[in-house]
């Protein structure tokens, strides 16, 4: 049975239902201090590659390619032993990806959760 995977934004307070806190974004989330951000991992590389982020810049209209360029990276073979180690790291605890992005409904996490739920 598939296990849900939740997204947070960084600049939400942290929960103990959360399970394992996983930092998704590349860049540190602006204005957040390290040590107010509890997180028990920060997966740099399972962020969408410099140009698909930048090219994407959070715009709407771009939202649909952006999607399956994002997926298309996700699906490397690289990515895939990177997100089946993320999963393992979890010892089968909720897995909460934590993101910086200001929209709820565009963003990279929301891809990402979709995808860890497909192999968890």
């Amino acid at each position: 049975m598939a296990k849900t995977v939740y997204i947070k934004r960084a600049y939400e307070p942290a929960d103990k239902a959360d399970g394992y806190r996983v930092l998704v974004d590349r860049l540190w989330p602006r204005g957040v201090s390290k040590e107010d951000l509890p997180y028990e991992a920060w997966c740099k590389d399972l962020a969408p590659s410099p140009s698909l982020r930048k090219w994407f810049g959070h715009k709407v209209e771009n939202w649909e390619q952006f999607q399956d360029s994002y997926k298309t990276e996700l699906r490397a073979p690289d990515q895939q032993e990177r997100l089946r180690a993320l999963i393992k790291s979890a010892h089968g605890k909720r897995i909460t990806l934590i993101y910086g992005a200001k929209d709820p409904d565009h963003n990279h996490a929301l891809i990402l959760a979709s995808e860890i739920k497909g192999l968890y």
